[in-house]
């Protein structure tokens, strides 16, 4: 039996398109470290966009099927997977936040929405499939990240004139709500507040991350307006209910990032939905709000999430639903929802600036 080679091996995947960015393996640089035995035995090295990317299952049996059907005699294939996350950010070699690659805006237009439980569970989520992943509490006057985190006492380190983040559930975290007693309320005028969200990013040693997300306060003030300042955003995932009179504060919101050439990644819709104890769905705040918002603005949906005894009780404990139960539907959407927003901002990148390799 004559041995293939690796133009064959090359010719095969080109038939192998990756489904976001609709252009084959090959051209897109996505394979790499091609090696055939004595046997014909194939293995090499996909190389995604995220490793949160949703569509991996799929591109690796797409990848087996088009070496098996297309190149006869090949024997055992193996598709090793990393991921390449990229950046838009042109300036990405400069300033204090240089190592960081995404920044996401997690935003509401109105508070009581479950923004802050939605930024803990992204942040997790995507930790949970190998990224590496900061949270920034953005809500000065009602922190809530060491609460949420089962961080209430604990303190950053102090190097030199910088903060080293808290770590948890392999997430780096900053919030005033480590600095300050938590019984203290925190009065403060605009600038002060504006002041203490751009030393969240100066003057803390973020390092290396893949995506830092801003828990931001509800509303379009001072926070919001300092931040796309500030930094040139990824992009912003709006969170709202699916009654009325929070998606038209979140209309507000969509307007204010739009204005400031913000991209909308996706929109979340929390309390969804309550599932009742014979399978059936109640939608106490009415139903589809979120998906019809979405589909109006033309920007992605991202998922809904149920109203929950367990995720509420995660907040409180310190213990985020997708590391509390795992298997249970809400950690399974939030997980769901995570990778949409991966996808999403890969999208985005697609072909544009310099990725960090993260074995998966």
């Amino acid at each position: 039996m004559p041995n293939i080679t690796e133009r064959q091996v090359i010719d095969a995947l080109r038939n192998v398109i990756e489904p976001d960015l609709q252009k084959d393996l090959i051209s897109l640089n996505m394979v790499k470290d091609i090696k055939i035995d004595g046997a014909n035995n194939v293995a090499f090295t996909v190389i995604l966009t995220t490793p949160a990317c949703p569509l991996k299952d799929m591109i690796r049996t797409a990848c087996v099927n088009a070496i098996k059907h297309l190149i006869k005699g090949a024997g055992e294939v193996t598709v090793n997977m990393t991921a390449n996350v990229t950046t838009i950010n042109a300036a990405a070699d400069q300033g204090p936040m240089s190592r960081v690659r995404n920044t996401i805006a997690v935003a509401s237009g109105k508070g009581g929405v479950g923004k802050s439980t939605v930024a803990v569970n992204l942040a997790v989520a995507l930790a949970k499939t190998g990224a590496k992943v900061g949270l920034i509490d953005a809500d000065i006057y009602g922190p809530s990240i060491p609460m949420m985190f089962g961080l209430k006492e604990e303190k950053p380190a102090v190097l030199g004139k910088t903060l080293i983040p808290l770590e948890k559930y392999g997430v780096k975290l900053m919030s005033i709500g480590f600095l300050v007693d938590q019984k203290t309320a925190v009065v403060w005028r605009g600038p002060m507040i504006s002041g203490a969200l751009r030393q969240f990013m100066s003057d803390v040693q973020w390092n290396e991350l893949d995506y830092l997300l801003f828990d931001l306060p509800p509303g379009t003030g001072d926070i919001q307006l300092t931040l796309v300042q500030t930094l040139p955003l990824t992009g912003a995932v709006m969170v709202t209910t699916p009654q009325d009179v929070a998606l038209a504060d979140v209309v507000k919101g969509i307007a204010m990032f739009e204005n400031v050439k913000v991209p909308i990644l996706g929109v979340v819709e929390n309390m969804s939905y309550y599932q009742l104890p014979d399978g059936s769905k109640e939608y106490i705040f009415g139903e589809g709000g979120g998906s019809r918002m979405a589909a109006e603005f033309k920007v992605p949906f991202l998922g809904e999430m149920p109203i929950s005894t367990d995720v509420r009780k995660g907040g409180d404990e310190g213990v985020p639903i997708v590391i509390r139960n795992p298997e249970s539907e809400q950690a399974k959407l939030f997980m769901a929802t995570a990778e949409k927003l991966a996808q999403q901002i890969a999208i985005r990148n697609a072909g544009v600036g310099k990725g960090l390799e993260i074995e998966i």
